[in-house]
């Protein structure tokens, strides 16, 4: 597969676990490969009522707990999804709500250079 596809693949495998576990799909999703980092950005994923409680200092704090919880809770779920589709070993997943632009990045570290990879 050509290095658009796995980004494909990948961006479908980040949907579907948003769906299934935070109870809803981004709008948007997009998923970049430079080198051993995989870059997946998440746009429009915040409910309404998130949006809502977003407004004050404690609603963000909120949210930013309870999805890093949920995220957390999920991760090996997650990381098998996501190997199922690079067949490299993941390293590290880190990740980040900005309740500001309604968008998610999700950072993940493999152990080769994954672009390299998928250029021979």
């Amino acid at each position: 597969m050509t290095k658009g596809q796995i980004e494909a693949k990948i961006s479908e495998a980040v949907s579907k676990f948003e769906i299934e576990f935070m109870g809803r799909g981004p709008k948007q999703i997009r998923t970049i490969i430079i080198q051993d980092l995989i870059i997946v950005r998440l746009k429009g994923f915040l409910s309404q009522s998130e949006q809502k409680l977003a407004e004050n200092s404690q609603g963000v704090e909120l949210i930013k707990k309870l999805r890093s919880t949920l995220f957390e809770n999920a991760r090996e779920y997650f990381e098998a999804l996501i190997k199922e589709v690079i067949d490299i070993n993941i390293i590290s997943t880190h990740s980040d709500v900005s309740t500001k632009t309604g968008e998610k990045i999700i950072v993940i570290t493999v152990d080769e250079n994954l672009e390299e990879k998928l250029n021979r």
